[in-house]
């Protein structure tokens, strides 16, 4: 019997050296820093603990500092619009994520060059809202971009996942959980 392993995203707002370190080698980092400014120099740390440790590290909705600081890629939320980045070198394996929740901010996402997309909310969250799996799977056939499960992952219902059969999925709680 084929496993499939799934693509995982951790998005974070603060480095914890040893948590990361302990996580599972195969989860990728996305810095999202929404409340404070974030300090150049705890981005340089994360960055290089990713290099050493053969990780991915992405940065939400700065591209240009993305750029300078040689990220793997960057992460465009569902609320950027953004089209002006289409006009910005990248190097060769840049990649750039996108968030959306509808047709509409999926169309959006191709125009902005997104490779993978977090379709979310997959199962309800504290606010009640959710895709459900049927508007998943509608949304995810949409679109040639690869699928990234987001949105109320935790342990219970981590298995759940196989009736989307994601490319990955990304979490914040599911994965602040020692050794995962």
């Amino acid at each position: 019997m084929h496993i499939k392993i799934l693509k995982k995203y951790f998005f974070i707002d603060q480095f914890d050296y040893y948590h990361f370190f302990n996580l599972n080698k195969n989860i990728s980092f996305i810095w999202r820093n929404k409340d404070k400014e974030t300090e150049l120099n705890t981005l340089v740390k994360l960055r290089n603990f990713c290099k050493k440790n053969n990780r991915q590290f992405f940065i939400s909705n700065d591209i240009k500092l993305a750029i300078k600081l040689n990220a793997n890629g960057v992460y465009i939320s569902s609320s950027n619009k953004n089209l002006n980045h289409k006009f910005v070198n990248l190097k060769n394996n840049f990649k750039i994520l996108g968030s959306a929740h509808n047709f509409k901010e999926i169309k959006i996402k191709e125009l902005q060059r997104v490779e993978e997309i977090f379709l979310s909310p997959l199962f309800k969250r504290k606010n009640n809202t959710q895709l459900d799996i049927y508007r998943y799977l509608k949304l995810k056939k949409s679109t040639f971009m690869k699928d990234i499960s987001l949105g109320g992952i935790n342990k219970s219902n981590i298995k759940k996942l196989k009736l989307v059969n994601p490319f990955g999925f990304a979490a914040i709680t599911y994965f602040k959980k020692k050794g995962l």
